[in-house]
C-alpha cells in the first residue's frame, strides 16, 4: 500500500493507536525522568510539615499561660529586636493560645516572595525566631528549599523548564495510557505470566489517572510559560479569585505592586502609621465579618492606599475573605466574601490549595503524596518494559512514530497536525520538545530506512519470502 492511499477507517484506527502507543513510549523514555524527579520531590514536600512542625517547635510555639499582649506591645519588641523603628509589611497574629505572632518584613537580598520574620511571643514578648519565610503560604527554610527544588531544581527560572516540561507531558501520557487501557483490555485479561508487569502498570495507570490529570492541570498554574496563558484564560473567564482593592483614589499608581517604589514611599506613609494602628485594624476587620483564626494585617504601603485584612485560612471550610480599611477611620472601603465567589473562581481556589496540601491537612497530604508514589511506582514498570524491549529488538528495529503518521490518510494526518499546533501554542515547553522529538524520530526513520534498503541489497533473496 502506498503512504497516500487511502486505508479503510478501521486501518486509520490502528494506525492512529499505534502512533498513540509509541507516543506514550516516547514520553516515558525521554520525559519520564523529568516527571520522577516532579513526584519524588513532591512526596518530600508533602510530607515535610510534620518534620517542619519538629525542627521549628521553638519557634512557632510559646508559652501558654498568661495574657496575649497586644500587636502594639509585640510590634515594639520586634523593634527593640531590630535595633530600627521598621514597621512590619506584614503581621500574622497569633491564631491560638500557644501560637507565636508572625511579623514580616521586607529587606533587600531576599528573593521574590520572601520575607524576614520574626516570631514573637504574644504573652512573654520574646522573640523565638528570627528567619526567612517564603510565598503567601508563609513556609520556612526546610520547605522552600524542597519546594524551589520541586520546581525549579533550586536553578531559579531555567529551572522552571524541568517542572513545566514534566506537567506538559503528564496529563497527555495519562489521557493516553487511559485511551490505551480501553483499546488492549480484553487482551490485557489473557496476557500470560510473563506480562504481568504490563498488567499491573495499565491497571495502576488506569486508577491513578484522574490523580495525575490533577497534578498536570494544577501544576501547570504555576509554570513560567503554559502558566502565562492560562493566568490570562482565567482571567478572560473570571476564574481569578477576587481580591479587595486597597486603592483610595482613582490613579494610574494604583494596581497591587508590593514592591513599586516602595522605598521611595514608605518613609512618609511610615510616618502616618503607629503601631496602634494594628490593633485598630484587627479590630475593625474582626467586627466587618472577618471570624477566621488565621488572619494577616497588611498596612499601606505607599500613599492613597488602605489597609488589607485577609483570612488566610486555606483548609476545609476555606476562609479567604478580605476588607480594605481606611488608615485613618479604618472603615471598610471594600470587601470580598469568598461565599459568594464564581464556582470557577472556588475551583481554582480549591484546586491550587489541594494540589499544595493545605485543603484537608493530613488526609490531603497522604493522599497526594500516595499518588505520586504510585506514580513512581508507574514509571517504574514502565522503564522495566521499555528495557525488556529493548534488548529483545535492535536500535533498527525499535518502533518509530514516522512509521505510522506516513500510512495515515491526508485527513487524519490534517487533524493529528492540527491539534499538535494547537497544544504547542496553548503549552510552548510541550510544543518545543514535541518538535524536538519528532525531529530525533523522523532521523531514526529516515536511518532505519537506509538500513533496511541496505540489508535487502545486501540479501536479494529475502525479498521473495
Amino acid at each position: 500500500m502506498q503512504a497516500n492511499d487511502s486505508p479503510p477507517s478501521h486501518l486509520t484506527s490502528k494506525l492512529l493507536f499505534a502512533l498513540l502507543s509509541r507516543l506514550h513510549l516516547y514520553i516515558g523514555l525521554f520525559v519520564g525522568p523529568f516527571i520522577l524527579i516532579a513526584a519524588l520531590s513532591g512526596i518530600a514536600y508533602l510530607l515535610s510539615p510534620p518534620l517542619e512542625e519538629w525542627l521549628y517547635h521553638d519557634t512557632l510555639y510559646g508559652v501558654t499561660q498568661g495574657e496575649p499582649q497586644s500587636l502594639a506591645e509585640q510590634i515594639a519588641a520586634a523593634q527593640r529586636h531590630l535595633g530600627a523603628p521598621t514597621l512590619p509589611s506584614a503581621v500574622r497574629p497569633a491564631p491560638a493560645l500557644g501560637d507565636t505572632t508572625r511579623l514580616m518584613f521586607r529587606e533587600s537580598g531576599l528573593g521574590p516572595s520572601e520575607h524576614r520574620a520574626l516570631f514573637i511571643d504574644p504573652i512573654t514578648l520574646k522573640v523565638t525566631g528570627d528567619t526567612t519565610v517564603y510565598g503567601t503560604s508563609g513556609i520556612l527554610p526546610l520547605r522552600t528549599s524542597i519546594d524551589h527544588f520541586h520546581r525549579q531544581l533550586l536553578m531559579g527560572d531555567v529551572g522552571r523548564l524541568y517542572s513545566e516540561l514534566a506537567a506538559s507531558w503528564l496529563w497527555l501520557s495519562a489521557l493516553g495510557g487511559v485511551i490505551l487501557w480501553m483499546r488492549q483490555r480484553h487482551t490485557l485479561k489473557t496476557l500470560s505470566a510473563a506480562h504481568t508487569t504490563r498488567r499491573r502498570h495499565a491497571t495502576l495507570g488506569l486508577v491513578l489517572a484522574i490523580g495525575l490529570l490533577f497534578f498536570s492541570a494544577t501544576g501547570l498554574t504555576w509554570s513560567q510559560w503554559a502558566g502565562g496563558n492560562i493566568a490570562e484564560l482565567r482571567n478572560v473567564w473570571g476564574w481569578n479569585t477576587p481580591s479587595a482593592s486597597t486603592a483610595l483614589i482613582d490613579t494610574d499608581d494604583q494596581a497591587p505592586d508590593e514592591h513599586a517604589e516602595h522605598h521611595r514611599h514608605m518613609a512618609m506613609v511610615s510616618s502616618t502609621i503607629t503601631l496602634e494602628d494594628f490593633d485598630r485594624a484587627l479590630s475593625a476587620a474582626q467586627a466587618a465579618g472577618l471570624t477566621a483564626s488565621r488572619l494577616q494585617l497588611s498596612p499601606p504601603a505607599r500613599e492613597n492606599q488602605a489597609w488589607r485584612v485577609a483570612e488566610i485560612d486555606r483548609r476545609w471550610p476555606t476562609q479567604v475573605d478580605q476588607v480594605a480599611l481606611h488608615p485613618h477611620s479604618m472603615a471598610v472601603t471594600d470587601q470580598t466574601d469568598f461565599a459568594t465567589f464564581p464556582l470557577a473562581a472556588k475551583l481554582t481556589r480549591w484546586g491550587i490549595d489541594l494540589h499544595m496540601g493545605v485543603l484537608f491537612g493530613l488526609v490531603n497530604q497522604v493522599v497526594l503524596a500516595l499518588i505520586a508514589a504510585g506514580l513512581v511506582t508507574l514509571m517504574g514498570w514502565g522503564y522495566a518494559m521499555a528495557w525488556r524491549r529493548l534488548r529483545t529488538a535492535s536500535g533498527q528495529r525499535f518502533p518509530t512514530v514516522s512509521e505510522p503518521w506516513l500510512l495515515l490518510p491526508i485527513k487524519a494526518k490534517l487533524s493529528v497536525l492540527l491539534v499538535a499546533i494547537a497544544l504547542g501554542l496553548a503549552l510552548p515547553v510541550l510544543g518545543v520538545s514535541l518538535a524536538l522529538f519528532i525531529v530525533i524520530d523522523a532521523l531514526r526513520w529516515y536511518v532505519k530506512k537506509r538500513y533496511t534498503a541496505r540489508h535487502l541489497n545486501a540479501h536479494p533473496s529475502n525479498t521473495s519470502r
